[in-house]
This record gives structure tokens, sequence and C-alpha cells, in this order.
């Protein structure tokens, strides 16, 4: 796989480097790989440039404002090319918008069906009750 460097800003939109074709010939959808190579741009001037932590985090927050279906797709894409800062950036937006919530609460935000059972939850509930003692 080759590194943030091998795409330049000498390559026009939508051109990049012939090593970058079995990336873009995945199964990754191809805005999710563009966004990725972007943000692997973006951090590659950020380091050569040495720009300040507080720009670099503006510019992540900003980066990860997507939708949701984008962004497990590029929690996904990030985990299959292996770019951990990436992957620990969206894993750590899904945490930040579940942390505090309630299962209910998350399910509703996640759009996630419940399929325990009365007595399946309140068994989940008491086995994890530590969790809620603080």
């Amino acid at each position: 796989m080759p590194t943030p460097a091998a795409v330049s800003s000498t390559h026009p939109v939508g051109r990049y480097p012939p090593e970058w074709a079995s990336l873009l010939n995945s199964r990754l959808p191809r805005p999710v790989v563009f966004q990725v190579i972007e943000y692997c741009k973006y951090h590659h001037r950020a380091e050569n440039e040495s720009l300040p932590e507080d720009e670099k985090n503006l510019w992540d927050k900003e980066f990860v404002k997507v939708d949701d279906e984008t962004l497990f797709s590029m929690i996904l894409a990030a985990n299959y090319l292996d770019i951990k800062s990436l992957l620990d950036l969206t894993c750590k937006t899904v945490a930040d918008e579940i942390k505090g919530k309630t299962p209910e609460q998350m399910r509703a935000r996640f759009n996630i069906k419940n399929d325990f059972t009365p007595e399946e939850e309140e068994e989940v509930k008491r086995e994890n009750a530590w969790c809620e003692e603080r």
C-alpha cells in the first residue's frame, strides 16, 4: 500500500498515481476512498509543515461531520487500510456520540432494533449492574 506521500498536489483532482489503482478498485465506496485520500494528504502536509495541534484537531472535527453511513464506511476503510489515526478519529466520533446515552437512546440514534425479550433485557441489566454503580 502506498504511503500518503505517494499522492502529491501535482495530480489534478480525480487523478492519482497508478499505485492507487488497487485502492480505487477496491470494494470501498469511491467517495469514501477519496475522503480517505483527502485525510491522508492533509495529515501528510500537516506533518511536513508542522501545523499546530489545534489546527489539525479543528480540521479533523470538521472532517468527520458526515452522515452515519459515510462515517461507518470510513471506519471500515480505515481499518481495512490500517490507517490507525483515521480509525481512532472515526471511532472516537462514534464513542462521543453514544457517551452518556441510555441503551434506548442509542437504539433510537442509530436505528437499532431491540431484539431482546423483556426477560432477557432484565437479565442483562442485572448482570451489568456494576456498570451503573458509581
